[in-house]
């Protein structure tokens, strides 16, 4: 089943405790579709770069099963760039360059070959741009999966307020959905958030796991603990690709293979922070996969007898 994904694919210059780079490959969309693409195919691209987006990158893309007809390449301009530092702690970063480039004119345009996917990515990026692709789809894909952030919060509320009446899936995180919310308890902040418009909420809580909120209904997931992060750049857009890729593959959206789809994309999400960039999810194999779902399975199993 289809993928659409829309978001930027980018350069990075990260500096962690644990090293730094200069400039690498990253972006919400190159993420998504390196996680995805280890769960199901095809994956198709809404994006914009500019000429100096390395050429190697987009064949690796398309190897494994991403088509890039929707992507925008601006001959004599420089891809979107961003850099940033984290803290000890490494859930806190600073910002320290954003170069907008090509993204400043991004005008997402929907190619006739991706019409009828069933499955719609909206990364990171201004809501009137996600608004755009959801309009200028034919059929409206079976799932809506949309991840923002508190930039948008503060700077286009509106055009926020208005796409998430057309989405299914948000996610964000712990201090996104109290800012969208208005409500420092989570539960309520999530009960208010399903009456804008999304059936179900994921909130991240980054080494802290992830809340799945559905109705009245609602799951935990864990993170796994790790002894190195190295770079937690792409994991939430890692987790993104690891969830609507599991949901793809089945061909269930149910709140119940959502559950799984949750620990499926914080598996991929665990493996991306182990290196910069999105070279540990070009490295990993099925079985890597596999066997760390099962490292997953353990660290929540237990049996109880209540007599």
């Amino acid at each position: 089943m289809a993928i659409i994904t829309l978001g930027t694919m980018a350069f990075d210059a990260i500096e962690t405790p644990f090293g730094k780079t200069d400039k690498i490959v990253g972006g919400s969309a190159t993420y998504v579709a390196y996680a995805a693409s280890h769960l199901t195919q095809p994956l198709q691209q809404i994006s914009i770069v500019g000429d100096d987006f390395p050429q190697e990158e987009m064949d690796e893309l398309k190897r494994r099963g991403v088509q890039l007809e929707g992507v925008e390449i601006v001959k004599g301009q420089k891809s979107f760039f961003w850099s940033g530092k984290y803290h000890l702690d490494m859930n806190s970063r600073d910002t320290l360059i954003t170069d907008l480039n090509v993204l400043a004119d991004f005008n997402p345009v929907v190619p006739e070959e991706y019409q009828g996917a069933d499955f719609l990515m909206l990364g990171n990026l201004m809501p009137s741009l996600q608004l755009s692709v959801i309009k200028q789809l034919k059929q409206r894909p079976k799932l809506i999966v949309l991840d923002t952030m508190n930039f948008w919060m503060e700077t286009a509320m509106d055009g926020l307020l208005e796409v998430l009446k057309k989405i299914d899936v948000l996610m964000i995180n712990d201090s996104e959905a109290r800012q969208l919310s208005g409500e420092y308890s989570l539960v309520k902040g999530a009960r208010k958030i399903l009456t804008m418009g999304p059936r179900f909420l994921i909130i991240k809580k980054g080494e802290h796991g992830a809340l799945l909120f559905h109705e009245n209904e609602v799951f935990f997931a864990p993170a796994l603990p790790l002894e190195d992060v190295f770079d937690p750049t792409g994991a939430g857009d890692t987790f993104a690709g690891g969830f609507i890729g599991h949901l793809a593959r089945t061909k269930d959206i149910s709140f119940e293979n959502m559950k799984t789809a949750i620990i499926v994309g914080s598996a991929l999400a665990s493996f991306c922070v182990e290196k910069f960039g999105p070279e540990r999810l070009k490295e990993i194999t099925k079985k890597d996969i596999d066997d760390r779902l099962n490292l997953f399975v353990q660290l929540v199993n237990f049996e109880i007898s209540l007599t």
